[in-house]
């Protein structure tokens, strides 16, 4: 037989061997693909205030105002204070619940000064007034809104971003967005606002957790006519790099005071459910956002006293003994894989409770948009049976969110 017969049949083998190798390894990619695209990682993301290149030709030679905060951070330092430096003309900022330090309590009206390293007046939205005066922006050329949210439907600083927005859209000045990553913007889930319910903790008919970034929710509240009388702001925005809704993101500094660590982020949209109800979430101690409780808890495994703190100045049950449950040893993994609210805190509490106390308070329903949430658990639904009835609301608001996106998604 021909030495060649021999060589073309080794070499058969060997191409039939690296095909088998080769589909192995793409197939094994595949599944890496696969698992990578259902599964939410943390990345090395660049925000859109630290891409300066992508919007400093706007700021030449105009009047800008900024709506910020702590978390306005490029690298280390503050935005206002890095355009200082490069020249920009900021003559106004605008300051968001918590202050432009971020160190005033929940709930605090701010009021209006002076920033005392810039000089700079800061003109506060979240006292008087929310929502800023034709004299506080008719001689802007521009403003800008550069603001860490966390994507849960009752944080406030996207309420301040949509009155902002308004009254640029009224006094014809362009609104810009410098993007930042959301911590839980990965999923989407809870009850979506009834608008008989709207209020500064609550306006938009969204879920609880609406899985957007500020730029994409701006478009959102541009797109589908929410501000007054339908008027369009003229948006602008800078997108981060290196992110998608699957890009989990550590926050570099504490986005206020009572959010202190990455698992009070996840934990947060379950838990704030509780401030309408008589329970503390923990503000006035080491761990809020992480434990809740009551003096007359049943059935808790760990005590915690209220005391008055920075940013939790005159705390729930300030002072007294509180039996709680303690949540800081759960798994930010097991949050992240969960992508859904938890409300069996909230009816363990609820059931756990003496029932001549007034478990939940008018607060509540703003919290959760509707008034079916406290109606289901006091009439003993489960919680698979409460979530269930929020589903379709959820799926619908899914495609108008698609609309509205700006990184890709893995809902």
């Amino acid at each position: 037989m021909p030495y060649y017969f021999y060589f073309f049949k080794l070499l058969r083998k060997a191409i039939l061997t690296v095909a088998v190798v080769l589909s192995a390894l793409f197939l094994m990619t595949c599944a890496l693909v696969a698992v990578a695209t259902t599964t939410p990682v943390y990345g090395d993301v660049i925000t859109g205030a630290e891409r300066i290149e992508k919007y400093l030709h706007l700021l030449e030679n105009k009047r800008v105002g900024i709506v910020a905060n702590h978390t306005s951070l490029i690298g280390n330092a503050h935005l206002v204070d890095s355009l200082l430096s490069l020249k920009v003309n900021v003559v106004r900022i605008f300051t968001p619940e918590h202050g432009f330090r971020g160190t005033a309590d929940a709930g605090e009206r701010i009021s209006t000064e002076i920033d005392i390293k810039t000089g700079l007046p800061l003109i506060s939205l979240y006292g008087n007034r929310l929502k800023p005066d034709p004299g506080d922006i008719e001689d802007l050329d521009i403003v800008i809104y550069d603001i860490q949210d966390v994507g849960a439907r009752f944080y406030t600083y996207i309420s301040t971003m949509h009155y902002v927005m308004e009254a640029c859209a009224e006094n014809g000045i362009p609104f810009l967005v410098l993007d930042r990553p959301n911590p839980n913007g990965f999923y989407v889930d809870g009850p979506v606002l009834d608008l008989e319910y709207r209020s500064f903790v609550g306006m938009h008919p969204v879920p609880v957790v609406h899985g957007m970034t500020i730029a994409e929710y701006a478009k959102m509240i541009n797109g589908e006519g929410w501000l007054a009388g339908g008027i369009k702001a003229d948006l602008h925005y800078v997108l981060c790099e290196n992110y998608c809704h699957n890009t989990l993101y550590r926050l570099p500094v504490r986005p206020s005071p009572n959010l202190q660590t990455q698992l009070s982020i996840y934990l947060y949209p379950s838990l704030c459910l509780f401030e309408g109800t008589i329970m503390s979430v923990g503000r006035g101690t080491h761990f809020p956002f992480m434990s809740f409780g009551h003096p007359r808890l049943f059935n808790s495994d760990f005590q915690f006293i209220p005391a008055s703190v920075e940013g939790a100045r005159n705390p729930p049950l300030l002072g007294e003994v509180v039996n709680g449950i303690d949540l800081s040893g759960i798994s930010e993994e097991y949050l992240v894989q969960r992508r859904s609210l938890n409300l069996d805190w909230l009816l363990f509490a609820y059931s756990n409770t003496p029932g001549e106390l007034e478990f939940f308070n008018g607060f509540f329903s703003r919290l959760t948009g509707n008034s079916h949430l406290r109606f289901w658990i006091e009439s003993g639904m489960t919680a698979s049976e409460i979530t269930s009835s929020w589903e379709q609301d959820v799926a619908d608001f899914k495609k108008i969110r698609r609309k509205y996106l700006l990184y890709e998604d893995f809902e």
